[in-house]
């Protein structure tokens, strides 16, 4: 197998956004998703509204929770990884934060947390300070739970013009090629650890 084998379709787990589910972070998630779909991949989405669900993090009660377990399954068995969060006050947002504190419950899997994974990292924050420090500290994230974050990580910025247009695609071209090529080192970085597995 080589990563260009368009027989293998990696499995890409996405999870962010806000409770708010037209939310900007939600929104570029699904168009990094469905870029990974163009790509080859199989998707699976844990939204915001998905993520509001889970409780806080408590590894005493950690078991108890349906949806923490059905993340866990999913990130367990993902090719490849893409997560979108809002710029809270310089970092990622409290609800991003707990799914991947949850994550905690991976740890004695023969393959942790995001081992052998790229992750590609989305943030959008009004402001370019707070995209800036929000994307070094999710990179930050991944590196500890033994991700590989993408070479290329993106932030939008909505304060600083129009995001979407009135279709729902991006406004500016760039964004979209931004997108889509984050989707494709995620699932590039899949197929080559694919091929030599």
């Amino acid at each position: 197998m080589t990563v260009h084998d368009k027989h293998f379709s990696p499995l890409v787990v996405g999870l962010g956004g806000t409770t708010r589910a037209t939310s900007t972070s939600e929104r570029t998630l699904v168009k990094a998703l469905e870029a990974a779909e163009r790509a080859g991949a199989r998707t699976r989405l844990f939204s915001g509204a998905f993520l509001a669900r889970l409780p806080i993090y408590d590894p005493a009660t950690a078991a108890d929770s349906a949806e923490l377990t059905e993340l866990l399954e999913a990130v367990r068995i993902a090719d490849g990884v893409l997560i979108a969060t809002p710029g809270y006050h310089g970092s990622v947002s409290g609800l991003i934060k707990n799914a991947l504190d949850g994550l905690e419950g991976l740890r004695a899997d023969v393959r942790p947390y995001f081992e052998g994974r790229a992750v590609g990292c989305i943030v959008t924050a009004d402001g370019w300070q707070a995209c800036g420090t929000t994307l070094a500290a999710l990179r930050t994230i991944v590196h500890a739970l033994r991700g590989w974050p993408t070479p290329l990580g993106v932030t939008f910025n909505p304060s600083a013009g129009v995001l979407y247009d009135q279709d729902g695609g991006f406004s500016e071209e760039r964004d979209a090629r931004q997108i889509d090529m984050l989707a494709q080192q995620v699932v590039d970085f899949a197929r080559m650890r694919a091929a030599v597995a």
